[in-house]
């Protein structure tokens, strides 16, 4: 290749992925490179002075219920590399239009009387499904977020489950979550903190699939709450970067890939934006979009044609207008329940996000909005000047709109309003705001395109065996050696490490006895799903 810069592995990318793959390569004595567009490592992980000195602010994701239960990441041992895990006083409030709070505390009996507030009974219903939870939760974590197919995992969770559950398990899966805290649930407390929690997701609550994501992220919350790292998200990716480094791994930031280079379908290096090669010896890991992988780092004309084809039928999730507020106070909430609540759901009821839903499905800027907004001192008291508030606030906003300042600056003052609706006084303590906007968000990390937070949407036509496209479900690539680490591959996006871990140890397999037998078998599947 005319370079003497080699490494075992080159992942492109230091966003959590990136770093989770790099470690684990690492560990096994592999020379790793890291890649980095930006000028520090982190992609959608990190923390900033943004809104006003003194107030550390998560430039994008900030809690990470997920990153806390996953095996992933609990197999790291960060703490050992200075994380430290805050939580609130409670978990998750959820204000309805008319100023009533459904509350999702760490103490159950907390979350029981806060449902049963709203109907009678709704707090044992609560009761039931985190039973079920506790029952199966390991399993499950393992069926959803170790590489696919999870058969190990999916067999001890059949066992958990026993047939006849499994079966109806199965059935809530692919639930739509209206139905499913319909059937479940009598009032709208339970209902709403369900559905708002699979609006995490991007999904809506009358889409398939949503109550899987409403349910386990309330579970999750129930059992170990909305975590975030103690100081700043950024505090995660040090973590991340000191023990890739205490296994000899290295990290150039300022230095973008600009193509995968490869030979006879092998992947066999990288060429970086200063058109520098560099020689990677067992494998290239990507923790970027697919588009992004296969149409400018490989390249479409190298592509199997009806990959290529569907690619065109990628489908991203919605873009992300986000508020960061610098406040001389606590936020002046008029109900007790989300003055303690590091996570707060505002702005619509169960309907309204189905109307905020078909508004986006439809390309219109939706007229009630659900708000999720994080108080992040209320957290973390490190995060501003103490009896002040670090803020912030996110919103989904259909693609391709454009957005304008002026559109911007209007959507903020609703946003603002909305606020202030339910915590009188509220616009009166802002000393600083840091407004960030699709493009923003983008310039910021490219795998978020227009702010898509997900690398792609979570509807289930594109996850499992359709993630990012119809496939294996797994990290392997049509290139021999070259992986997808990214949330556009399975299980998706959040910080849990899942994609990064799978693409590891594929090429570990890869890498390992019997890996020519193993890739003989990924490339006949390959040509008979694209030949």
């Amino acid at each position: 290749m005319g370079s003497d810069e080699t490494a075992d592995a080159v992942v492109i990318g230091a966003g959590p992925n990136g770093l989770v793959a790099a470690n684990l390569l690492a560990q096994t004595g592999w020379d790793v490179l890291v890649l980095e567009a930006a000028r520090e490592p982190g992609g959608a992980v990190r923390t900033a002075e943004l809104a006003a000195p003194g107030y550390r602010a998560d430039r994008c994701s900030a809690f990470y219920p997920l990153g806390a239960v996953s095996p992933v990441i609990a197999g790291l041992g960060l703490g050992e590399h200075g994380l430290r895990w805050r939580r609130a006083p409670e978990v998750l409030a959820h204000v309805l239009p008319d100023g009533r709070a459904a509350l999702i505390s760490q103490d159950l009996d907390r979350t029981a009387a806060s449902l049963d507030s709203f109907a009678a009974g709704d707090g044992d219903a609560w009761r039931t499904e985190f039973a079920l939870w506790r029952r199966i939760r390991e399993p499950l974590l393992d069926a959803l977020l170790r590489p696919f197919p999870p058969v190990r995992a999916a067999s001890r969770l059949l066992r958990a489950l026993g047939p006849a559950d499994a079966v109806r398990f199965a059935r809530t899966a692919a639930m739509t979550a209206r139905r499913f805290t319909e059937e479940r649930f009598q009032g709208e407390g339970a209902r709403v903190l369900v559905a708002g929690n699979a609006m995490h997701s991007g999904l809506g609550p009358d889409q398939s699939a949503s109550a899987l994501f409403g349910w386990l992220l309330s579970m999750v919350g129930q059992d170990a709450g909305f975590p975030v790292p103690e100081g700043g998200a950024g505090n995660l990716t040090a973590a991340l970067v000191a023990r890739l480094r205490a296994h000899g791994g290295r990290i150039h930031c300022g230095r973008p890939a600009a193509k995968i280079l490869h030979a006879r379908g092998t992947a066999v290096g990288v060429r970086d934006g200063d058109g520098t090669p560099i020689r990677a010896r067992r494998a290239v890991l990507a923790d970027t979009s697919a588009p992004h992988l296969y149409r400018d780092l490989v390249g479409v004309e190298h592509l199997p044609r009806r990959l290529a084809a569907d690619l065109d039928s990628f489908e991203w999730d919605h873009a992300t207008l986000k508020i960061d507020w610098a406040l001389d106070g606590p936020v002046p909430w008029e109900t007790r329940d989300a003055a303690g609540a590091g996570t707060v759901h505002l702005g619509t009821d169960l309907d309204g996000m189905s109307e905020h839903g078909a508004a986006l499905a439809t390309g219109r800027d939706p007229e009630r909005p659900l708000l999720l907004a994080g108080q992040m001192t209320t957290v973390d008291p490190t995060r501003s000047p103490r009896g002040t508030e670090t803020l912030w606030a996110y919103t989904r906003l259909p693609r391709g709109l454009g957005w304008s300042a002026d559109e911007t600056r209007r959507r903020v003052e609703r946003i603002e309003q909305e606020v202030e609706r339910h915590a009188p006084g509220f616009r009166n303590r802002v000393i600083g705001r840091a407004v960030s906007g699709p493009r923003e968000l983008e310039d910021l990390d490219r795998n978020l395109d227009e702010g898509a937070i997900n690398a792609g949407t979570a509807a289930i036509y594109q996850q499992l065996v359709f993630r990012p496209v119809p496939g294996l479900g797994r990290a392997d690539t049509v290139l021999d050696r070259l992986f997808l680490a990214g949330a556009s591959a399975h299980p998706g996006g959040a910080v849990h490490g899942a994609p990064g871990a799978g693409a590891a140890r594929a090429a570990l397999v890869r890498n390992g006895m019997g890996g020519a037998w193993y890739r003989a078998g990924v490339d006949r599947l390959h040509h008979w799903l694209y030949d």
